[in-house]
């Protein structure tokens, strides 16, 4: 459907992405549909718990990509999917599924969006959120600790172990696909001001 805006938010973990996303959301509520990579983790139902804490999340092999864009490609296409939802409590992909339907606006979400090529040329706008790497330490630690039940010892084990070098070898290095960098994420009033008005003229164009 030429009436489809697919626009991808990437950055590294606890780079501001949620809260430029969920700014968006607000704003433009009934228009826009969410999908985020963290669904498409692949499940492993074949290892045990301890064994899942000890995986690789931060590299691209962790995730089903294929799927995702295979998904995306539906939904600008007008067809609703079947997203699978990820259980972060449990290191492993639920049971349960959400019915997704395509809006004017697809907003793509996920710190390797840009890393592959056939989901980024599915993206219409690709944002990157920059920010500092001890700012996105700090909200790591407290989201992980705060909302996905995880001890500070095992957060900071797995960000040295995983989370940085990944993000210096995928992440950062996937901002050059990227049509704009946003300084700061959803702090940065400016850069949320001129997003904003592109999808507003969007919707009114549609």
């Amino acid at each position: 459907m030429d009436n489809i805006l697919v626009i991808g938010i990437a950055g590294g973990t606890g780079s501001g992405k949620t809260t430029l996303m969920n700014n968006l959301i607000e704003t433009f509520r009934e228009d826009v549909t969410l999908l985020s990579h963290d669904n498409y983790y692949k499940r492993h139902d074949d290892l045990t718990y301890e064994e899942r804490c000890k995986l690789n999340y931060d590299e691209p092999a962790a995730l089903e990509t294929d799927l995702m864009a295979h998904h995306l490609d539906k939904l600008r296409h007008g067809e609703a999917i079947d997203c699978p939802v990820y259980d972060f409590t449990q290191h492993n992909r639920s049971h349960k599924t959400i019915r997704i339907v395509p809006r004017k606006v697809i907003i793509v979400e996920g710190i390797l969006i840009f890393e592959n090529k056939a989901l980024r040329e599915l993206m219409d706008i690709r944002i990157f959120v920059d920010t500092d790497a001890d700012v996105r330490l700090c909200r790591r630690i407290a989201r992980d600790v705060n909302e996905r039940g995880r001890t500070l010892e095992s957060v900071l084990s797995q960000y040295q172990d995983t989370v940085k070098p990944m993000h210096e070898m995928y992440v950062e290095p996937s901002k050059k696909y990227a049509n704009i960098i946003v300084p700061e994420g959803g702090k940065n009033t400016v850069a949320l001001d001129m997003i904003t008005g592109r999808i507003q003229r969007h919707l009114e164009e549609a």
